[in-house]
């Protein structure tokens, strides 16, 4: 994997190891650390440049606290490749996110030192309150240090947990690395020297000494103290960043340089024997230590296999040159966006990921990046709706999750037009439980006056992109998959498909599948095997998950006495929940055979090895068909295959 020598790396198997190290040569781990992440990830992918960037910022923690003991709380877990390398699991790094591998994110079932799972950003500070409040109902001892990136500061439930946290008072410290900050060289030697100046033990205990003293003082000394908190106020409100924190309750010190280790040792071994909310500053620099990725940060934050010497992606012999469902969409919206100047994009942090970097672009006033704060995207676009504006909120499945009330409440009580763009439904592959887009057709269909569609393919895609624009009634969302479309003939220009309009695309005498989204082509595949069984499968592409084309279920219902839905979420509250509801209104009876995703959390793995585990991939689909039938076709030889 790489002729590198570790002097000290290959022998780290716990933070206890690490300690043994002389604080001198800690720098040297530093190093070992980063060229093992290169030598690893460059040959399996995987998220790469924030681990880079907070390097140091992992060893000092580990080197200063007893963990775990002492309770580390990392927000998300891009960040948190160098703690994985550091509590036992360096070798297991070498199978990060494959099937039957560890967790590309932090979790509590992996490792003892995971205090908390986490996938999405911005939860590190509540919990960490949450563990410090148990730590002291239960009269225990330990430290508790909440990491957290200046991009999840943009959500609002940072600000919610450091507004408790601080009215709480606990011993609690938040370490906010921030690789995304630009200081001016003046600026940051100053705050250097005064982040040194409030550190400085004697100077504390001056501080101390006078506050001690003005309090024998009555009013004058009240007077004094007064001017004194004023005075350090301003000084800190001028030259640093630390006044909101301080207005929240914590105890600030920062911006403090997050590579430079000394300094970060330094820090930790002061604060954490002072009471109180503490809030660190330090600024790293993302892919710190590769070139590569110092140049280009947002390309190498999350990487498939790459050259190490280059950094440029390694392609795969016979691999697909289809473009993404995500670019198609980008790419339509664009076209759309240039003949409607009421159209605008919305994303929550994720431009390049959604697609929305296209309408950035081209028409860079008419997107929006609202960082990620996916509550407030919802509830901002449901503002630009009662103006007019048609905005088109682009997130991830899995991170709409989080704006859900507002959907409810803010967008379609009032009946606005806004259209939701749901990105990586369905099993994502690689980033797992926190990131598969499992749940959206359950938590979106169960929402009145919301309309749901799902496209089998690409053209597909576009059409429904240009019909949920120009719908006028309401909320209306689509759904599809990560990764390539199918590769389909795109037509120019746009159709407009009536809402709530299913279609046969495949004929058949012995049973129906009821497919949806990225299912068509794995239902069609599987009808198409099983007529080589002499079993006659048709096939219908619903597109709508809500509302459902009930006339087509009447006469699928009269014509079939079995009756497969195949959906990529799941099953409970999905498409196969909706049928079975429609079917039981109308007391019909029917065999209804729901194939889906299981009620559980699904591990990570690739798209086809999750979707081959789950029986949902044609062959998947065809083993259940042929089971379902073969009682009623038992004693016809040749009709199972």
């Amino acid at each position: 994997m790489s002729d590198f020598e570790y002097k000290y790396l290959s022998n780290i198997n716990s933070p206890d190891d690490l300690k043994k190290i002389p604080k001198s040569e800690l720098k040297i781990v530093c190093d070992e650390i980063r060229q093992y992440m290169i030598d690893v990830i460059s040959q399996i992918g995987g998220h790469f440049g924030a681990g880079l960037g907070a390097v140091e910022l992992t060893v000092a923690l580990h080197y200063v606290f007893d963990t775990p003991y002492d309770k580390l709380i990392w927000d998300t877990g891009h960040q948190a490749y160098p703690h994985k390398i550091l509590t036992g699991r360096r070798e297991s790094l070498k199978n990060i996110r494959q099937f039957g591998g560890i967790s590309g994110f932090l979790k509590r079932t992996e490792s003892e030192y995971d205090t908390f799972g986490a996938g999405h950003a911005s939860t590190s500070i509540s919990a960490g309150l949450g563990i410090a409040a148990a730590r002291d109902y239960l009269k225990q001892k330990y430290h508790v240090i909440s990491i957290i990136g200046d991009g999840a500061m943009t959500g609002g439930m940072s600000y919610e947990a450091m507004n408790n946290a601080g009215l709480q008072k606990r011993n609690f410290t938040v370490v906010l690395n921030d690789n995304n900050m630009s200081i001016a060289p003046n600026m940051w030697q100053i705050s250097n020297y005064f982040t040194g100046l409030i550190a400085n033990p004697q100077f504390n205990k001056f501080k101390a000494d006078v506050w001690a003293l003005t309090g024998k003082l009555d009013q004058f000394g009240d007077r004094i103290r007064k001017i004194v908190a004023r005075v350090e106020e301003g000084v800190k409100a001028i030259i640093t960043p630390g006044a909101l924190f301080e207005a929240f309750g914590f105890r600030y010190f920062g911006p403090i340089n997050g590579h430079n280790l000394n300094q970060l040792i330094k820090i930790f071994e002061f604060t954490k024997n002072l009471n109180g909310p503490i809030l660190i500053h330090v600024t790293t620099q993302k892919g710190k230590g590769y070139k590569p990725a110092e140049e280009d940060y947002q390309k190498l934050h999350g990487v498939t296999p790459f050259d190490k010497i280059t950094g440029k992606s390694l392609k795969k012999e016979g691999a697909s040159q289809l473009a993404s469902y995500t670019k198609i969409f980008g790419q339509a919206l664009v076209e759309i966006a240039k003949k409607n100047e009421k159209v605008v994009g919305i994303t929550a942090a994720m431009p390049d990921g959604t697609g929305l970097d296209q309408l950035q672009r081209e028409i860079p006033e008419r997107f929006i990046d609202v960082g990620i704060a996916e509550q407030h995207a919802v509830t901002f676009a449901a503002g630009l709706a009662t103006q007019g504006m048609i905005p088109v909120v682009a997130i991830y499945s899995t991170f709409l999750q989080r704006a859900f009330d507002q959907i409810i409440h803010d967008v379609a009580l009032q009946k606005l037009h806004v259209v939701f763009v749901l990105d990586r439904a369905g099993l994502v592959g690689a980033d797992g439980p926190t990131h598969h887009g499992s749940f959206d057709l359950s938590y979106l269909r169960l929402i009145p006056k919301l309309v749901i569609m799902a496209p089998k393919d690409e053209s597909e895609l576009r059409d429904m992109l240009y019909t949920a624009i120009n719908y006028k009634d309401g909320p209306i969302a689509l759904r599809y998959p990560r990764g390539n479309a199918l590769g389909v003939q795109l037509k120019d220009g746009f159709e407009t498909i009536p809402i709530g309009k299913a279609e046969t695309v495949r004929t058949g005498t012995d049973a129906v599948i009821l497919s949806v989204g990225s299912m068509v082509d794995y239902a069609l595949k599987a009808a198409k095997s099983l007529e080589q069984g002499e079993i006659s499968c048709e096939v219908v592409n619903l597109r709508f998950i809500k509302p459902l084309d009930t006339k087509l279920l009447d006469d699928v219902f009269k014509r079939f006495d079995k009756v497969f839905v195949v959906e990529e979420n799941n099953i409970v509250g999905g498409v196969g929940s909706a049928v079975a509801e429609y079917a039981v209104s109308k007391k019909v009876k029917v065999d209804l055979q729901l194939i889906g995703l299981p009620d559980d959390f699904v591990e990570h793995g690739t798209q086809s090895e999750l979707h081959a585990m789950l029986k949902i991939d044609p062959k998947g689909i065809i083993e259940k068909v042929n089971f379902e039938l073969e009682s009623i076709y038992k004693t016809t030889s040749g009709k199972v295959i």
